[in-house]
């Protein structure tokens, strides 16, 4: 089935002869942070010549423990963001948890992402799709591929046509996800454009020592398998010393080797999609 095409910017849209790479670390830690990851991304995707997103949550309202840093809040962390967008012209999307967020992060971000938890509450979906952003919906751990077409009509029943689904591992078992493959192309029947999530797909939730773990080594062979059944993109966290990330430090992937792994899933890309002319 053919899917339909979502314009990120005037000059990403996907489906795309290029790979697109949402890439950034789970939270937002400071601004500096951010601005740092955020260049460096830009630089490794322009010299590997694939199309980039950079993300980043202003909460994580979702965390195993109490104690878990959640992040700068909307506020401030939509202006960290807009300082991305701003300084180093790339689009940033973020992921909200209430209705109310829709609007007011529509103003900054490019692509609004609802959780996966959260990927089943309509008044969530209907706020986000109202905003005629691109809205990047993360399949839930409890639902079916083929279930996410209700999802999918919840925001075309807003008008908007801007969407992307994402793929990050089923429940199977406690503290374990599994990332089954024919998902990606069950999901593109929809009718829309998919991403694999390489790093949540390997994350063991709740496993971890208050907290959720993760096998980081794992997620280059998710994206692998991701791309080989025809993801558009690849979406992971990335954090120059992941030991010390705030937020999902066992399974986000380390700066120093993105390069290798960007120019694999690449190649493997134009394998099945066919080189750009």
């Amino acid at each position: 089935m053919k899917k339909h095409r979502v314009y990120i910017t005037d000059n990403i849209s996907i489906p795309s002869n290029k790979l697109l790479l949402i890439a950034g670390p789970c939270v937002i830690e400071s601004k500096d942070h951010v601005l740092f990851l955020a260049k460096e991304l830009k630089n490794i995707c322009n010299e590997i010549d694939v199309h980039f997103i950079f993300k980043a949550s202003f909460d994580k309202a979702n965390r195993s423990h109490i104690d878990s840093y959640r992040g700068p809040g909307i506020e401030e962390g939509l202006e960290i963001l807009y300082s991305v967008k701003e300084t180093l012209n790339v689009p940033v999307l973020s992921d909200i948890h209430e209705p109310w967020q829709a609007k007011l992060c529509a103003d900054v971000l490019d692509v609004i992402q609802i959780p996966a938890f959260l990927s089943r509450q309509t008044d969530l979906l209907l706020s986000a799709g109202k905003t005629q952003k691109t809205i990047n919906i993360k399949k839930g751990q409890f639902i079916a591929p083929w279930n996410m077409k209700e999802v999918v009509e919840k925001v075309l029943s807003t008008g908007n046509k801007n969407i992307i689904l994402t793929e990050r591992g089923t429940c199977f078992g406690y503290n374990q996800l599994i990332m089954d493959p024919c998902s990606i192309p069950l999901m593109s029947e929809i009718g829309f454009p998919v991403v694999i999530d390489a790093t949540h797909s390997i994350q063991k939730p709740g496993a971890g020592i208050r907290g959720s773990g993760g096998e980081r080594k794992l997620a280059p062979y998710i994206a692998n398998a991701g791309i080989a059944v025809g993801a558009d993109g690849v979406f992971i966290e990335v954090h120059e010393n992941p030991d010390k990330a705030l937020s999902d430090s066992s399974n986000s992937i380390r700066l120093s080797e993105l390069p290798a792994y960007l120019k694999k899933w690449k190649e493997l890309f134009y394998c099945v999609n066919g080189e750009i002319k």
